[in-house]
């Protein structure tokens, strides 16, 4: 079983956390999300996947290679230019050849993969897209079917008013190859606004899958922190790397942790990490290779990627801390709060409220309060 996963897009609403690094690769619980992804697709039954590259390709293909040591087939397509959802299918048409399986590359799932394509069959479909309920419909576009399951609407950002059903589009998809004739080739063309209205007028069978599987979209901020919350208090599957030292505490390889230090669950750690005395770390929290946790250091709720330096008396509460920066001594980085790579956070300042630091931004020691 073959699956096509898009990879296409620069991630602007995650910036700056991906100015250095594409959407689909940066840290899950300290794996590249691409790499989760890869092996969730693995373990239920698909074989060989096809990235529909546009952004920093050559990180895909350093990363994964060709897929090997995933123990999997995978295929690095770069488009030529931006084509589309359904246009960068179109491009890599010609290494399909069945029922083939459709992802968004920004949507964690833990979907049932073989229920879909069993449902799939069972209803001679040509396009199956999953379903899944959300509380404020009005936000997203909304899939009508009838009593069957077969899609008979497709209703964009609803007023509330005009809300028949919670269900909508979750990214997953099931088509038949023979659907492609639909797609123009070397276009922008987008599956949304293109070729399911198109199957919709030509009566082709495209039914809807519903599921009350775990579902997020990571691409945005607050849904890629809430994310490692919901990994890390049990929301969603998800296998820790490492060994677990304490009561839902999981390390990598060697952790340096002083005997004073307070670590309280759930709590993933990287390899070599140093945790200094009297530091407080309250999960859920992720913690990077190579971080250095200085003394009283105090982190709650926060994801850490590699090699930052916190000094003493420093507080992170409800932050992402990006690559290699280094936070001064008692600052405080708080309340979703998002520091990219290369920063020096100086002593004593305070950043709230949704800041974003961009890469390689110096702020001296002082008391600056954003």
């Amino acid at each position: 079983m073959k699956a096509v996963i898009l990879v296409g897009g620069l991630g602007t609403r995650l910036r700056p956390l991906t100015c250095n690094t594409p959407k689909p690769m940066i840290p899950l619980v300290n794996q590249p999300f691409i790499e989760h992804m890869l092996g969730n697709l693995r373990d239920q039954g698909i074989t060989e996947a096809i990235l529909a590259v546009q952004y920093l390709a050559d990180r895909f293909r350093e990363a994964l290679g060709d897929g090997s040591r995933l123990n999997m087939k995978v295929h690095v397509v770069e488009e030529p230019e931006p084509r589309g959802t359904a246009g960068a299918v179109k491009n890599v048409e010609h290494l399909l050849d069945g029922s083939t399986f459709v992802f968004n590359g920004d949507v964690m799932t833990d979907l049932d993969l073989q229920a879909m394509l069993a449902y799939h069959r069972e209803h001679q479909s040509k396009l199956t897209i999953a379903l899944t309920p959300v509380e404020d419909p009005t936000a997203f576009g909304l899939v009508e079917t009838d009593e069957h399951g077969r899609i008979r609407r497709f209703v964009e950002k609803p007023r509330i008013d005009e809300v028949t059903t919670n269900m909508i589009n979750a990214g997953t998809y099931i088509i038949e190859p023979e659907l492609f004739r639909y797609v123009p080739p070397n276009q922008y063309y987008m599956f949304e606004r293109g070729l399911f209205p198109v199957v919709l007028q030509t009566g082709d069978a495209m039914f809807g899958y519903p599921s009350r599987a775990y579902w997020t979209d990571i691409g945005k901020p607050a849904t890629y922190h809430d994310v490692h919350h919901d990994i890390l208090v049990g929301k969603v599957r998800y296998n820790f790397r490492g060994n677990q030292i304490a009561d839902r505490v999981w390390v990598e390889g060697e952790a340096d942790i002083h005997p004073t230090a307070q670590i309280v669950g759930p709590v993933v750690m990287g390899p070599d990490v140093q945790i200094g005395p009297g530091a407080r770390i309250i999960g859920p929290v992720v913690i990077g290779a190579g971080c250095r946790i200085g003394a009283n250091v105090t982190i709650e709720d926060a994801v850490l990627w590699d090699a930052n330096v916190i000094d003493e008396d420093a507080a992170l509460r409800a932050c992402v801390i990006g690559r290699n920066n280094r936070i001064g001594s008692k600052a405080h980085i708080l309340d979703g709060t998002i520091i990219s790579d290369d920063c020096t956070i100086g002593s004593e300042n305070r950043l709230e409220r949704g800041i974003r630091v961009w890469p390689e931004t110096q702020l001296n020691d002082q008391a600056i309060s954003f």
